[in-house]
């Protein structure tokens, strides 16, 4: 048993619960952080949403006192998100880390830059792509209702936010099962036999979060159901690595012995 192992193993149930409140306690200040920055980010940004289509030429409301406040926590959330993200990735890392063998140390902590780029990479995709075909839908309801369009600011933003943040999230998924395959929790096989109920997943996630139409529906569904097969993909890269490395080292202790 390596040494990493053993550190593990001589750890109580309550050095595991200390050891995780700590980890839980620096991502939250680190969160705190972000959002503190967000404030400060938070007009520049909110200018420039509200000054390009598809409502540069909307004029929006507030309907409480809170409002503004209210689009002010929201920004800073995400933006206090999107600077926490790799730090909380490298903290459940470090959380893991006794119970992990040198070579998956090493493997696992790699992942970590590529963290905020597939978030950016979903956050592009979901306000370019899902929330235009969203937007132009609910409007063209509300005309064909004859509805006259007056904008809460805090309902368009929570609108945008409740398409951005899931979607964003959800191209986390290949670096997810990267990890969880270099700490053996899933391999490829198991991926594939979960494949129909994955499917029934994501499609639904896509159906929930776009209009209720089949394009729209589509468009976010089919890469869901990519990027899943692109994640079982990379999981089968680093699983056979994992059987190459304990084969040399098999063939190494036989020639030892």
């Amino acid at each position: 048993m390596t040494e990493q192992h053993i550190e593990a193993d001589d750890m109580t149930i309550w050095e595991h619960i200390g050891e995780l409140r700590r980890r839980i306690f620096y991502i939250l200040i680190v969160l705190v952080l972000g959002m503190i920055l967000g404030f400060v980010v938070t007009d520049p940004i909110y200018n420039y949403l509200i000054a390009i289509a598809p409502v540069k030429d909307m004029n929006f409301h507030a309907f409480s006192m809170w409002d503004a406040i209210g689009i002010y926590m929201k920004f800073a959330f995400v933006i206090g998100l999107i600077v926490g993200l790799p730090f909380t990735v490298y903290q459940v890392w470090l959380f893991v880390r006794p119970g992990l063998r040198d070579v998956e140390r090493k493997g696992a902590v790699q992942y970590i830059p590529f963290v905020l780029l597939l978030f950016l990479t979903g956050l592009a995709f979901s306000y370019y792509v899902v929330f235009p075909l969203a937007f132009s839908f609910t409007t063209e309801m509300t005309k064909h209702m004859g509805l006259v369009e007056t904008y809460g600011v805090t309902q368009y933003f929570s609108f945008l936010f409740n398409i951005l943040i899931p979607i964003s999230l959800l191209f986390e998924l290949p670096i997810i099962i990267m990890f969880l395959t270099k700490i053996r929790i899933v391999n490829p096989k198991r991926l594939r036999k979960m494949r129909k109920l994955a499917y029934f997943v994501l499609i639904f996630i896509g159906v929930l979060i776009t209009p209720p139409d089949l394009i729209s529906d589509s468009l976010v569904a089919v890469p869901l159901i990519l990027l899943y097969e692109f994640s079982v993909w990379l999981s089968s890269l680093v699983y056979r690595k994992q059987l190459a490395r304990e084969q040399a080292w098999e063939e190494e202790f036989e020639y030892e012995s």
